[in-house]
Parts: C-alpha cells; structure tokens; sequence
C-alpha cells in the first residue's frame, strides 16, 4: 500500500470500530448516524443525506461480519455465510472493475448506502488481492475486538493493545496456572 501502509484500510478499521464493545458504545445508533458517519468520510455522496432503517441493519450486519472476518485474520474459525454476506453486499453494490493508468479498483454502481458499503467492501476485496488484508485483526478479547492493523514484523500480535488486552490475557493465564497448581 502507498504512503501508509494501511492505506485505505484506515477506512475499514474506523467502520468496525464504531461499536466500541468494551465500552459499550455505538457511533451508528440510527440511520441519520450511519448516513453522518458514511458523508464525513466521503462514501456517500452529498445528494443522499439520509439512511432507511434498513440500510441502518444492512450496515451494522456488514459491519459484524467483516469484524468476524477479522478475528479469522487473528486465527479464529471462519463462518462460511460470512462470505456468503460479503457475496451479496457486493452483488447489491453491483461492484465492477474500473480500469485507469494507475491500475484496477472495484468501485460500485450502485450509490446510496449500498455503493457506500460496497466502496468498503472494495477495500476489503483490494487488500486481499494485494496481501494487507490478514494484517487487519480484532483483537483477541473478546470482551474488545477492537479492529487494530498488525504491524509486527512477523504479523503476530493478538491483542490491539499489548498494554491493555495483552497484560489482562498474560495476567490471566498467570492465575488460571497458579490455580491449577502449575505455576510457585
């Protein structure tokens, strides 16, 4: 990826990360929230200015599933009707190659909030092809499966925050081991 080299991602990883589990918190509360949070980040275009409560579904449902996606990344068993979601996002967005001198992208036909998650899914699609898309992870808690961008040089690392998470899942395992008796 150019320049950064979570590149686009970024977008993937803010998208997931609106539901904060840990805090409980969720960005996209209701359509309006969606369609603010899809126009501050150039997905949506300026002629759509609202959401339907089921596009709202559609989007927390793509959301979960591409975060589901990213504990796969984080050596979690996969679910098949993930992709099968993926398939058809991608289907409703109607995504096609768009051809420039700089290369092929995916982009959608459809506009609303369909060709916003498509856009997304085009990321998603970009990245596998080009190999950064198993650097893109939740993170091991499951308690915060906050998405975070792997930059460990043998893209190892587990938790989003060693700080935080790792220390609570160290920490843990220290005690379960003094429990059962393995450890002085």
């Amino acid at each position: 990826m150019a320049g950064d080299e979570m590149g686009r991602l970024v977008l993937v990883k803010d998208f997931v990360n609106t539901l904060d589990i840990e805090e409980g918190r969720e960005e996209l509360g209701g359509p309006a929230e969606l369609a603010g949070w899809l126009s501050e980040r150039g997905l949506l275009s300026p002629a759509t200015t609202a959401a339907t409560a089921e596009e709202h579904a559609l989007a927390l449902s793509t959301r979960e599933t591409i975060r589901r996606l990213l504990l796969v990344n984080n050596g979690e068993e996969g679910r098949p009707e993930d992709l099968a979601t993926l398939d058809r996002l991608a289907a409703k967005a109607s995504l096609t190659p768009r051809f420039s001198a700089e290369g092929v992208r995916l982009e959608p036909r459809s506009g609303g909030v369909a060709g916003a998650l498509g856009r997304l899914l085009a990321i998603v699609a970009e990245a596998m092809a080009e190999g950064s898309w198993n650097r893109l992870k939740a993170c091991s808690n499951h308690g915060c499966q906050w998405a975070f961008y792997d930059r460990s040089k043998n893209h190892s690392a587990h938790w989003c925050s060693m700080k935080v998470c790792g220390n609570r899942a160290k920490a843990r395992q220290f005690r379960e081991k003094r429990a059962a008796g393995l450890t002085p």
